[in-house]
């Protein structure tokens, strides 16, 4: 059998592997996944609990509203360096101890802040907020290893569940975890509750050391030997290795391939402008007298989020997903066009949870996306995908208060419904995977990116017919 039918075979077999249905059962029989998903649901927990605990500490200190809204935030902040700078180390270093050293300076992190609540004495505010900020720069990296290894442990159609359970379980373990949080406030203290979720990544960390198969890295770092070896042929490549330098050098490489880019941009760009809605909803309820309402219609959104994507991920077939990938994301904008009626608390709350439940198609994304990625810089692909989508949503969030500055909160909501549609509509060839030249399904000419650590040699070269990135 020629190479060209040998290919063509393998990608066959794939394609039914992908369609091949799965169940949320199957992925629960595989013992990792469990371990995966229990340390996950620890990692959510302890770091709501985290916030919270930190944000009540602050204020309790200086009664500032302002210092107590940072601290609750901060450690986002820095995530973007951390993609933009870091993400390369996710590739370069095992994951399972790369997971583990998350967890482990996560530990350390609520231990320090925590230390005043065994009498040896509060650290100042300004080295608190310091700590926080420095401890959130490497987290891309840990939840990039995350998950960069969910397609290891899962394959075909169970990884697109898998990843549904994840997003489930992160939005329901946030409600949990305020509400823990509240209770653990009352009963400890906020010293106490950071102390408290020290021990849940502790119990994370433990979990994930003896419950994972330790997997080498997908692209180890150059030997000197190796690097004299290539310094000849491959100068470049000598010079290129560094962590930061690689993370820069891969994510344009990323974003300069047409198929991942146009992916990406799928994943980022509806959640942004939803989810600024979601920060009107506040201010648009308390100024019509309906302050308790927000709370309702912030948690109807969340279980929008978790039953639209249990439905799609557990009654449609993979090729189903993928075709209401589109409509599904018209859902995200099109119930927010609601608000220019000006609806009540429980109109609100309809309308929030429809629109959520078009979170779900970002299932018909996640295949295409695994397939579409080079296997040697999955880790930084999937970190490039999470960090993105959190700077997205801050902006989004920014951009529709800023509109809400200068019309009413229930049409600002309203505009931003119109912005989702539209951004759909421009991106519809992406979502629904129209475009599929190259071998790995996107739509570049390139038969093999730079996507290597060092940027060259025989893995990493573009084809002769082609350009370098």
């Amino acid at each position: 059998m020629t190479q060209a039918a040998n290919q063509a075979a393998n990608q066959a077999a794939n394609e039914a592997a992908n369609q091949e249905r799965s169940t949320f059962r199957a992925c629960f029989a595989v013992a990792e996944f469990r371990v995966l998903f229990g340390s996950q649901l620890l990692l959510v927990l302890g770091d709501t609990v985290k916030m919270l605990a930190f944000s009540v500490l602050v204020y309790a200190r200086t009664g500032s509203p302002g210092l107590a809204a940072l601290a609750y935030m901060i450690g986002f902040l820095p995530q973007v360096a951390g993609g933009m700078l870091l993400l390369s180390l996710a590739d370069r270093w095992r994951p399972r101890a790369l997971m583990v050293a998350g967890d482990l300076l996560r530990v350390v992190t609520c231990l320090v802040l925590g230390i005043g609540g065994l009498g040896l004495g509060d650290l100042p505010i300004g080295v608190m907020l310091a700590l926080v900020f420095a401890a959130g720069v490497p987290a891309p990296l840990f939840s990039a290893a995350r998950a960069a290894v969910l397609p290891d442990v899962l394959a075909g159609d169970a990884y697109v569940l898998g990843r549904a359970v994840f997003t489930t379980t992160s939005a329901g373990a946030q409600v949990a975890g305020l509400a823990v949080g509240g209770g653990l406030l009352v009963v400890t203290g906020p010293h106490g509750a950071l102390l408290i979720t020290a021990a849940l990544s502790l119990g994370s960390a433990a979990l994930t050391r003896w419950g994972l198969r330790d997997r080498p890295a997908r692209s180890p770092r150059p030997t000197r030997s190796t690097r004299q070896a290539r310094s000849t042929r491959h100068a470049r490549s000598t010079r290129d290795t560094g962590a930061v330098r690689t993370t820069l050098r891969v994510n344009r490489a990323l974003l300069a391939d047409r198929a991942v880019r146009g992916l990406l941009l799928a994943g980022w760009l509806p959640p942004m402008l939803s989810v600024g809605a979601e920060a009107v909803y506040v201010p648009y309820l308390t100024g019509e007298g309906s302050a308790w309402g927000a709370g309702v219609v912030l948690a109807a959104a969340a279980a929008g989020m978790g039953v639209g994507e249990f439905s799609v991920g557990r009654f449609a077939a993979p090729a189903a997903r993928e075709r209401l990938t589109l409509p599904l994301a018209l859902l995200l904008g099109a119930p927010l066009l609601g608000f220019a009626a000006r609806p009540g608390v429980a109109g609100a709350a309809a309308l929030a949870f429809l629109a959520a439940a078009g979170l779900a198609y970002n299932l018909g994304l996640q295949r295409r996306f695994l397939d579409t990625v080079p296997e040697a810089a999955r880790g930084q692909a999937f970190g490039l995908q999470t960090s993105g989508l959190m700077t997205a949503q801050a902006l989004g969030a920014a951009a529709v208060g800023a509109v809400a500055e200068l019309v009413p909160a229930h049409l600002a909501i309203a505009l931003s419904g119109c912005g989702v549609i539209a951004v759909v509509l421009a991106l519809r060839g992406d979502l629904r995977g129209d475009l599929r030249g190259d071998p790995r399904g996107g739509r570049s000419g390139r038969v093999s990116p730079p996507y290597g650590p060092g940027g060259g040699g025989e893995d990493a070269r573009p084809s002769p017919a082609e350009p370098a990135a």
